[in-house]
């Protein structure tokens, strides 16, 4: 019971406030770490392979142990009404439904403005080229953006929380934010990604297999539940395929990314209020992830 309650107080901070400073902000402190890690990996392949592996799994343990350091504290020490409050504290950073639903909107609304400040606001959110896009191919970005990180930042370290406690959700942050800055193929940053950030691409699609499968659930509606592993397979990756094909067939459009994939092809292309629709099917997916996730905690409690 108090895991659960601590989950919807982790929601409830971040509907009230967002994210903590960037100062004391732990996906930040990670960010860090695997910044200057990065720097010093080897070049050869098959150190780097090594050198990439050891230094995610030592940073993933050092999270993991300090997750699991503060969650036996606030049990140990703390009254028994302040635990879920202290919990709830400790698992927010490790959520950013706030924010990724502030970055979609902020983009939607640029564009309402010009094209190119639409452009520019979607550069601050997703990694591709933005200088070639048209406005549909924007919205489309936009979209895509929000249901792989509606995974990413919300439904997976939900499922993790409510798996192995704070520990599991810390584990997961770091995969996903070690994924996000070494799992690239090729040159990225002055150097080549390929085989020093392979264990880190791994351990995120790993991670984050179950939870995927799960957001995608929660976005598409059951009529269209056939469709949906055949659209995501369109994607590379084995997983972010999964929330963005079931976001493109709740909202009955097409999402791409051109030149390398397209989902629901057939469909039309995003419309103008498709971005706000999109955040608002989002919206209730969150709530339903926490809902289910609660429930499951109360459950293994009994």
């Amino acid at each position: 019971m108090t895991a659960a309650a601590a989950l919807w107080f982790a929601l409830l901070v971040d509907r009230l406030w967002g994210e903590p400073p960037v100062a004391v902000h732990p996906v930040v402190a990670m960010g860090r770490y695997l910044g200057w890690t990065g720097k010093r990996l080897p070049s050869a392949p098959f150190a780097a392979f090594v050198a990439g592996a050891l230094a995610w799994c030592a940073g993933a343990a050092v999270v993991g142990l300090l997750g699991a350091a503060l969650q036996w504290a606030f049990v140990r020490w703390l009254p028994a009404w302040a635990v879920f409050l202290a919990l709830g504290l400790a698992l927010k950073p490790l959520l950013a439904w706030r924010m990724l639903r502030e970055e979609v909107a902020a983009v939607d609304a640029a564009l309402g403005h010009s094209l190119e400040a639409g452009r520019a606001r979607l550069a601050m959110l997703v990694s591709r080229d933005v200088d070639g896009l048209d406005a549909g191919t924007v919205r489309e970005s936009a979209i895509e953006s929000l249901a792989e990180n509606l995974n990413d930042s919300v439904v997976a370290p939900l499922f993790w929380f409510a798996l192995l406690g704070l520990p599991g959700a810390a584990v997961f942050r770091f995969a996903n934010t070690a994924d996000a800055m070494w799992g690239y193929r090729g040159l990225r940053g002055g150097r080549d990604w390929e085989w020093a950030g392979k264990w880190a691409a791994r351990a995120d699609d790993v991670l984050g297999w179950v939870p995927a499968r799960i957001t995608a659930l929660l976005l598409c509606p059951v009529r269209a539940h056939a469709a949906l592993a055949r659209e995501a397979g369109r994607t590379a990756s084995p997983n972010s395929g999964w929330p963005m094909a079931a976001m493109a067939l709740r909202l009955g459009v097409r999402l791409r990314k051109p030149g390398v994939y397209a989902l629901h092809a057939l469909a039309r292309a995003p419309q103008a209020d498709d971005v706000a629709r999109a955040l608002r099917i989002a919206g209730r997916a969150v709530w339903a992830a926490a809902g289910i996730a609660a429930v499951a905690l109360l459950v293994a409690t009994h």
